[in-house]
């Protein structure tokens, strides 16, 4: 039996996996899984008491780890053995945790993208958002401080919203606009707040037509959690004629990357494994 760890390193946290496999490389366990919160700490810092913790709480040394993989922006991580491209490693990880999906939306604090997969996690083509941060979690958590808000809420209340006003789905300063004109003419949290989610969900499911990326949709990323997002993204989906799609989500979305990039770390260790016992036969 080996170990490995998927270190997921994104702007505003860190989430970790640990899973444990037979020598050969099957029977995949999630074992351990946590999200860390950066707070304004030194990235590195807190990528490396997670990772402690990881070990910690199992019981288990860094030298019982057989592979340390990262994704996003995990390039810094010195102690890694290797990285895996987000995409890649969301697209592991959505087929994990839903096996029945062939397409996901991953939301991130800073891009969207939507992915057509196969059964084996192939990304068979895909669409990501601009550098325009409308699309993203930064966006809406701006939206969220302006109006006084918890990030936890948002979602909550959005559903609560029956007369919503979309916002711009282009620009981000031009709907950070729109969302304080809504303000002064006293549209209420609740409607601005489904608004912005209805606004955000027409632009990911505008790239999921482009990437022709239907069926069954996981949604990965922060923006996993948030109850008001996964309503627009069947709401916005269903008002689309040309896309046949069903909005899912997991307990463990946001976690994806981190789920993805540890299975890869699996099956990267047993191909290293076999190419020394080939050179050394």
């Amino acid at each position: 039996m080996f170990y490995t760890v998927g270190i997921d390193v994104g702007c505003d946290s860190i989430k970790t996996a640990l899973f444990s496999f037979d020598d050969d490389g099957s029977n995949e366990k999630l074992v351990f899984k946590d999200l860390d919160k950066i707070r304004k700490r030194n990235v590195k810092d807190v990528v490396r008491t997670a990772f402690e913790r990881v070990l910690a709480r199992n019981d288990l040394g860094e030298d019982d780890i057989a592979y340390i993989a990262t994704t996003g922006e995990g390039e810094m991580v010195d102690f890694r053995r290797g990285h895996f491209f987000s995409m890649t490693a969301h697209a592991r990880g959505a087929i994990f945790l839903d096996p029945e999906v062939r397409a996901v939306v991953d939301c991130g604090a800073l891009h969207g993208k939507a992915m057509l997969v196969d059964a084996n996690s192939k990304v068979i083509s895909y669409r990501m958002t601009s550098q325009c941060a409308s699309g993203s979690g930064q966006f809406l958590e701006n939206i969220a401080r302006y109006l006084g808000v918890a990030l936890d809420d948002i979602g909550k209340i959005s559903l609560t919203g029956d007369t919503p006003e979309q916002v711009s789905g282009i620009c981000a300063v031009l709907a950070e606009t729109d969302v304080i004109n809504m303000v002064s003419r006293g549209i209420t949290t609740a409607n601005i707040l489904r608004g912005v989610h209805l606004s955000m969900a027409k632009r990911l499911v505008s790239l999921m037509r482009m990437a022709k990326a239907g069926g069954e949709v996981l949604i990965t990323g922060g923006l996993a959690r948030n109850p008001g997002f996964i309503a627009a993204m069947q709401e916005m989906a269903d008002k689309d004629r040309r896309l046949n799609a069903t909005i899912r989500t997991h307990p463990d979305s946001v976690l994806a990357g981190a789920i993805g990039a540890a299975l890869w770390a699996g099956f990267r260790h047993v191909q290293l494994e076999n190419e020394e016992h080939t050179a050394a036969a």
